[in-house]
């Protein structure tokens, strides 16, 4: 009986409901050219650093997408969402994955390209 109860428990700490991150600002004011510069070495370094490849693209689609759309994605992929703003995330193996709020949203001084 114990089992049939623990598994919702683990189901809701599994599905996290995603939000945007808090207000942040770069160091500097940055350009949107900038920031996608920074996103792009980001994503394109990042699996080199561990993981699995297949997470690491879940976590890029769900990073560009609508929030109702990437809650999709990372419940599909199997991601364990420990910050509901997914600065930290899990794979069901244990594998760590932290994403930079520079790819989760826009700073508050970004500079807008007229």
């Amino acid at each position: 009986m114990g089992c049939a109860s623990s598994s919702p428990n683990k189901g809701e700490e599994n599905t996290k409901k995603l939000r945007k991150p808090k207000p942040w600002k770069h160091p500097q004011p940055i350009t949107r050219a900038e920031l996608i510069r920074l996103r792009d070495e980001f994503w394109d370094t990042a699996p080199h650093y561990g993981g699995q490849k297949e997470i690491w693209d879940a976590l890029r689609a769900a990073a560009e997408a609508e929030l109702s759309l990437a809650q999709a994605i990372i419940d599909s992929a199997g991601v364990i969402v420990s910050s509901a703003d997914m600065t930290t995330c899990y794979d069901e193996r244990g594998a760590k994955y932290e994403l930079p709020k520079y790819v989760l949203s826009e700073p508050t001084n970004l500079i807008r390209d007229n």
